[in-house]
């Protein structure tokens, strides 16, 4: 760890699954944190571990300003307010840089600027904020959380199908807890200057081979059925999932049959100096 072991550094979203390992892992190493939320008293777990809590909210640039108040550097993990963050996320990145942020991390996907991806243009103009008002940055362009993927497996091992819009398309599934190592490494390894990096899983999975691992976890056969991304999603609608979120994985699977999101990146363990944790080791015991 390069960082100053006395310097603090920050971490948006700290209520959220990803905020809250990255969290952690940094107070794990020693690491003095500031952890930001709307809502920080959710966190009292992590200030009895030692976290410093502080109310930030990108859609209040005031309280960014005061958030960061003595931070150089500063990790923004994208909100969840997917189609409505990114007049939001630009204001916070403005203000970041009025705080004196001399480093500054943000969490956006893989192939941002591709026009195939939905939530590619909000984390490409985020990301264009960024480097607007930043010389020194480290964008992590990570791939889809292998956890859905995890999900969409029992799934298929309780209905003999695994049922996707993805062809023969593959995916660099990544577990959010690497996502999570990747963001604290990279505020704590000392880097300054620009730099962008694809975060993702150790190898590409089709459909196919999914199914494969749902059959050999499950001991019954599972086969991969491909259909049209309306039909999926559509699908989805009927089993229950909001229209929004049925659509935007609908769209995912659509990426990824043209083969968008199954390039397999060494920077994870460039940054880190660890491997990428495999999807199949994720997989809970049959």
């Amino acid at each position: 760890m390069s960082a100053s072991s006395t310097a603090p550094v920050f971490v948006s979203g700290a209520s959220g699954q990803l905020g809250r390992q990255v969290v952690a892992l940094l107070l794990a190493q020693g690491v003095p944190v500031i952890a930001g939320s709307r809502r920080p008293e959710a966190l009292a777990e992590l200030a009895e571990a030692g976290a410093t809590l502080r109310t930030i909210d990108f859609s209040r640039p005031e309280t960014v300003t005061a958030a960061l108040a003595g931070v150089s550097r500063a990790l923004f993990i994208s909100t969840d307010a997917v189609g409505a963050r990114l007049d939001a996320q630009r204001a916070a990145v403005a203000a970041a840089a009025a705080a004196g942020v001399q480093h500054l991390v943000y969490t956006s996907v893989v192939a941002a600027e591709s026009p195939l991806l939905l939530i590619g243009p909000e984390h490409l103009g985020t990301e264009a904020a960024i480097r607007e008002n930043f010389d020194s940055y480290t964008i992590l362009r990570n791939n889809l959380y292998a956890e859905l993927a995890v999900g969409a497996l029992d799934q298929a091992a309780a209905s003999g199908q695994l049922i996707t819009a993805r062809g023969e398309g593959a995916i660099a599934w990544v577990s959010r807890a690497d996502c999570a190592r990747a963001a604290a490494a990279a505020l704590t390894d000392g880097h300054t200057g620009a730099r962008t990096l694809d975060i993702t899983g150790p190898e590409a999975l089709t459909g196919d081979a999914l199914a494969a691992l749902a059959s050999a976890r499950s001991a019954t056969p599972v086969v991969h059925v491909s259909v049209p991304a309306a039909a999926l999603e559509q699908g989805l609608v009927e089993a229950g999932l909001p229209a929004p979120v049925a659509g935007l994985l609908a769209n995912f699977d659509s990426a990824a049959a043209t083969g968008l999101l199954g390039t397999v990146s060494g920077d994870f363990a460039a940054l880190t100096g660890q491997p990428a944790t495999p999807l199949a080791d994720l997989l809970p015991p049959a």
